[in-house]
This record gives C-alpha cells, structure tokens and sequence, in this order.
C-alpha cells in the first residue's frame, strides 16, 4: 500500500468521527486481541532496550493541549518520544509524532500493511466485537513508537476513557468500583502517570447525562501503580469521582489547583509570560498558546512532568522552560493572521466557547469580532451562540467538509435566535475571503465551532494543499 491506499483501508472499517456512532463500543476487547496479535507493542520494548515511560491523559477540555506540553518537555530534556493525539487537522500522520515529527507516510503505509497482515490472519471477531478506524490508529501509533524504541510515551484517551481504544494497560472496560487486576504488563511495563484534566457536559448519549457519570468514565484509565494527576476541574463533584477512582486503585494523587499555583505576568499574540509555584519552587515561564486556560493546562503539564521527575527520569527546569515555550498546539486560539487579526479556535461546546470569548476580551481586547461558524451534528449550537453572541458583530455559518458537520441554517438560527445577524456562507474558503474583504484590515475574524472549519481555514490563508 502506499500512503493513501492506507488511509482508505483504515477508514474502510468503521470510523465513529464521522459517523458519530461513538455508543456501538462495548469494551476494547478488539483492540486487545489485535495488540496480543501484533506482541503487545504497548508493552514491550526490542530485547535489551530500555523501559518506557507512559503518560495517559483523558478529560474534556484541555486533554490535547496537556499532551503537546508533556511531550514538548521530555523531549527538549533529551528523552526519545511518541505522541498520539486526536484529530488531526491536515494529515492522519499529525496523529502520531516520533520525536516532536508526523510519522512519514511511507513509514505510516508500511506498519498499516502490519496491521493488516495480522488481522487478515485471523477469523472475524463476533458481531457487535469488530475493530473499528481508532483502534487500528491506536495500534499503528504503538507499532511506530515501539520501532523506533521512544524513551516516553504520551497518549491522550480519544472519546472517554473506560472503553477508549487507548485504555489497554490493565484489563479495562471495568464501570468504576468493580475490581481490576493489580499487576503490570507481561514485561513489566505500566502505564506511570494518569491525568484527567477539566471534565464537562459532553457527548452525554454516550458517556452519561451527569459531570459524575462523565468523569467516571473517563477516570476507567487511571491503572494501579499509576500516579494520578487531576487537572483544575471546574464541577467539584467531578475532583470527587476522579479521587476516589485513585483512591480504589491504590494511586497517589497530584491534585494541581492544590498543589500548584499560577499567575499571568505579560501577553501578547505570539503567547504569554506566567509564574508558576508548585512542590518543587517557582519559575517564570512562557507558552506561545493564548487564553487562561492554557496556564491551567500548563500547570497540569508540569505537574505530569513533576510526577515522572520523582521517578527518577531526568528533566531539568530549563527543559520544562524550554519545552513550554516551544510547545505547538495549532488551531486553539491560534492567530493566523495580524491585519487585519484572524484566530482560529476549535471551541465547540457552551464551555469552550465561554472561554473563547473571555480568551478574545483579555487577550485581544475585543469587543466584537465577525464570526466563521461551523459545527458538528449534534453539538450545543444554542449554547456556543449564546455564549459568543455578546462579542459577535457578524456571524456566517459554513459547513465543513466532513460527514458529520451540521446543516449551516443551524447555526445560523442559533445566532439569530441569541440577537445576532447571522447569513449562510458558500463554504469555509469563500466565507473567509468575504470577512476580510469586509474588514478591510482591521477588527478581529474568528473561526470557530470546530476542528474541522479551523483546519479548512487555516490550510486556506497558508496556501496548504489538500492531504488525508
């Protein structure tokens, strides 16, 4: 196969992002058996290499970002690293990244044709147990990182946490409270810091109606041995939850709105200066991501780092300096363009979408911007336009080339609805093209609602070609 042939094969099993199916997985059982098929990358190194350090992080908000940060710092500290995330936003191989860098597509279509011999030699799995598109992601990410024999690896859960494709280390798929098995791998291996960071109403049909029920799924990936980190979380009864699923296994616990303190010193568009106090003194740091949320992610990023630091893996602070300042997390509050301002933010919920605007207000001094809007189905349109309606002058709702992008009228009438003129735009590019004409080089332009109109937006005014 060469790169795109496959993609294709990966996206020939069932993909629940752009199906939306994501309640059609029982447990990840398919995941384990096509892993104990392939000699349990996730566990082992090649003979004679050393251990590998493991970092999980699962959350509604902030989860990815989080990611980027740990990675940048263990690998500005030397360590050989792997990062999986999820989405991408121009290319399958942003996904996973060896050493800070996408894997190469000719890697990429190598280790899928591994995939796919292993499980080709196999019967199929019974109906409603069949693999679908992230586990094989999941599975191609431990292949690369074991090839290339990473020092760390950092993993962010994609949907959840108890049944995510990425929740391997322990049997898994156990409801909070039952009993899981206390021993590592077969080789020792172990997942060694859990983080769960900001937890919120989110994909409620599949992972509860409740901050409780939400937070105790995505608390199923805190394994036995693991050092537990919980993120700021904005609901008190989601710490709760999250506590006691640490406290069940056995887990210490790094609290970080106990443990850790920070305070905004400077901005401006290229990032922001803060103090951070935590266990281990005070530093004065920098990240080139906008938005007070990113110093809470920051924060839970040291933190993970703190953690590994008091198992002995080296990470001085100028590594943990260095790496937040170089950090890159592309398309959340990512200024794409000065004259006239245009940011790009993936806010898709009413939370996020809070933030984005207190992000637009603090940072950019905005007191209105003309808005790009596209989203998903089945997302809070309602609340994203009344949380953005008090700073949006314009807003032109798009559709994004993706199946699962919500009808524009939608979001239109969302807008409408909150007191805001609201119009039907030609497609992502094309609405671009028009805010700028109308801005004629001043104001700010914000794309927002999801991932999908950030990546279509973004490739537009960079002039980047179409990729898979």
């Amino acid at each position: 196969m060469d790169y795109r042939e496959s993609v294709d094969y990966l996206l020939s099993f069932a993909d629940f992002e752009r199906s939306g199916r994501f309640q059609d997985r029982p447990d990840v059982e398919p995941v384990l058996a096509l892993l104990r098929r392939l000699d349990d990358p996730h566990l082992a190194l090649p003979a004679g290499r050393q251990g590998r350090e493991t970092v999980h992080i699962a959350g509604s908000k902030g989860k990815g970002s989080v990611a980027a940060m740990v990675e940048s710092v263990l690998r500005a500290a030397g360590h050989s690293t792997g990062l999986f995330t999820s989405p991408h936003l121009h290319s399958y191989t942003e996904r996973i990244r060896v050493n800070g860098e996408p894997l190469a597509e000719g890697d990429w279509a190598r280790l899928t044709g591994v995939l796919r011999a292993a499980i080709e030699a196999e019967p199929a799995a019974p109906e409603g147990r069949r693999l679908v598109t992230f586990d094989l992601l999941t599975a191609l990410a431990f292949l690369a990182f074991r090839e290339r024999a990473v020092r760390c690896e950092v993993l962010e859960a994609g949907l959840g946490g108890r049944v995510d494709s990425t929740n391997v280390f322990h049997t898994g798929g156990t409801r909070l409270g039952e009993s899981r098995p206390t021993e590592a791998g077969p080789t020792g291996e172990a997942v060694h810091v859990c983080a769960i960071t900001a937890i919120g109403l989110e994909h409620t049909d599949v992972l509860g109606a409740t901050v409780e029920e939400i937070a105790g799924e995505k608390a199923g990936i805190v394994t036995p041995g693991a050092e537990v980190v919980i993120g700021p979380q904005p609901y008190p009864a989601a710490r709760k939850v999250i506590r006691r699923a640490a406290e069940e296994a056995g887990c210490p616990i790094m609290d970080v709105s106990v443990r850790y303190s920070w305070r905004l010193v400077s901005h401006d568009l290229d990032g922001q200066t803060f103090g951070l106090k935590g266990p281990r003194g005070a530093q004065r740091l920098r990240i080139p991501l906008l938005g007070e949320h990113q110093l809470e992610n920051a924060a839970t990023a040291v933190a993970c780092v703190d953690a590994l630091r008091g198992r002995g893996l080296g990470i001085p602070d100028a590594a943990v300096e260095r790496g937040l300042a170089e950090v890159r997390w592309p398309g959340r509050m990512e200024v794409l363009r000065r004259e006239p301002v245009v940011v790009a933010d993936g806010a898709h919920s009413r939370d996020s979408a809070r933030r984005l605007r207190e992000s637009l207000t603090r940072y950019l001094s905005c007191g209105s911007a003309f808005l790009i809007v596209g989203m998903s189905a089945g997302k809070d349109a309602i609340g994203l336009a009344e949380e953005l309606s008090p700073i949006a002058s314009h807003v032109i709702a798009v559709r994004a080339d993706h199946p699962r992008a919500m009808p524009p009228r939608e979001a239109a009438a969302a807008f409408r609805r909150a007191g805001v003129e609201a119009e039907v735009g030609q497609g992502v590019a094309a609405s671009l093209d028009e805010a700028l004409a109308a801005a004629a080089g001043e104001g700010v332009i914000c794309l927002t609602g999801s991932l999908f109109v950030v990546a279509e937006g973004r490739a537009h005014l960079r002039g980047l070609a179409a990729t898979v």
